[in-house]
């Protein structure tokens, strides 16, 4: 690699400011902090509806990375392996406080890659459908109905978009796994959707 410029610490990747940080360039974390600081927490509030919850598994997030860094590997993207980080984490909050009270589909204004999750087809919809208008609170009430297993991969596909590889990855799950828990998923909230609208459901 180059050598580390302080003056163009902006323009570099994620992976190479992990490899810089790894060679105890600072400041290359310092970016990595700057980048990845709002997206995390819109991320993990979506699993805790807790900004001060949220707060502490950004900072230990950041912690974690700064004190595993050795242990990442250029092979495996590095927002994929912090997401990883933060969702373990997000895990074992909810362990200790067996509770993840509600998930957000708010778009963050922060995060120009983020954007609200809505449903419009009564079909099981494909991806480039899922973006289409309805209610985010009929939504937001149907995907936290849906079992755990299904509401994670839905947010992490059609919130963060992913890729399934990145979500096989992070969850630990295999890939068809993956694919038939999505599937599974956005046909269950399509199903209480048009249950919601058949029946009239005020919000």
């Amino acid at each position: 690699m180059e050598a580390f410029k302080y003056a163009q610490v902006a323009n570099y990747s994620d992976e190479d400011l992990m490899e810089y940080f790894q060679q105890g360039k600072e400041p290359a974390f310092n970016e990595l902090v700057k980048r990845y600081t709002d997206r995390l927490h819109n991320f993990l509030f979506r699993y805790t509806h807790n900004h001060q919850d949220c707060e502490d598994l950004v900072q230990e997030t950041f912690l974690r990375v700064h004190k595993s860094k050795q242990s990442y590997e250029r092979i495996a993207k590095f927002s994929t392996w912090m997401y990883t980080i933060a969702l373990n984490l997000a895990k074992s909050l909810y362990k200790k406080k067996k509770r993840m009270q509600k998930v957000s589909i708010h778009k963050d204004e922060t995060d120009p890659n983020d954007f609200e999750m809505n449903i419009e087809s009564p079909t099981i919809l494909q991806d480039e459908e899922l973006h289409q208008k309805l209610s985010l609170e009929k939504l937001e009430k149907a995907l936290m109905q849906l079992a755990p297993e299904f509401r994670e991969v839905v947010v992490y596909r059609d919130l963060q978009e992913l890729s399934y590889d990145e979500i096989a990855e992070i969850t630990g799950v295999a890939m068809g796994t993956v694919k038939s828990r999505i599937n599974r998923g956005r046909a269950q909230v399509q199903a209480m959707i048009e249950s919601y609208v058949d029946i009239g459901t005020e919000f």
